[in-house]
């Protein structure tokens, strides 16, 4: 029943945000060189899978993480955030305040990757620094939004946000995912 809602809700999605995928797309091409479309590596099911996403970061900005880890403002973790990240684009920053960069994971969703609802996908990097009572996190399938998003998402302190996934995974259900 949950994988008829994620492809139903995917499918929603899609035909919705379908009209505004050229101009986000001819807004990044025309704003700097590089891919409309970015394959990120994320885990999700106990496997690494690539999710989709609009590029809001100049073209090769991953390998560029390692000589800005000092300005990482993560320190409670493995998670990497800079709040004035100098490798996103204008048009990056503006896609991501509308949460629009987002909108191709839903093809994840149809090809049973991610679910609508569900944990953060994290980069594989992050997940092997899991403490071990929370390694059981990255064996559920990650979903496109989810509990530790709506409640902060990166701003939240690390074991926070772990413990927002845990609970959703314990507690899973239509009215968890509704609200």
């Amino acid at each position: 029943m949950n994988r008829l809602i994620d492809i139903f809700g995917a499918i929603t999605v899609l035909l919705a945000s379908l009209s505004l995928w050229p101009f986000v797309a001819l807004a990044i091409k025309l704003g700097s060189r590089g891919p409309v479309l970015v394959r990120l590596a994320r885990v999700s099911g106990g496997r690494t899978i690539y999710v989709y996403k609009f590029r809001s970061m100049i073209d090769g900005a991953h390998p560029m993480k390692a000589q800005l880890r000092h300005l990482n403002e993560r320190t409670d973790g493995p998670f990497f955030k800079i709040k004035n990240d100098p490798r996103l684009t204008k048009v990056g920053r503006i896609i991501r305040k509308f949460r629009l960069d987002e909108f191709p994971q839903v093809i994840n969703v149809l090809r049973g990757e991610l679910s609508l609802v569900g944990q953060r996908p994290h980069e594989p990097e992050e997940v092997a620094q899991y403490p071990q009572e929370y390694r059981h996190i990255a064996s559920a399938k990650a979903g496109v939004t989810g509990l530790s998003q709506v409640s902060g998402a990166s701003s939240l302190p690390f074991l926070r946000e772990l413990e927002l996934d845990n609970y959703y995974l314990k507690h899973k259900s239509w009215r968890l995912n509704l609200k």
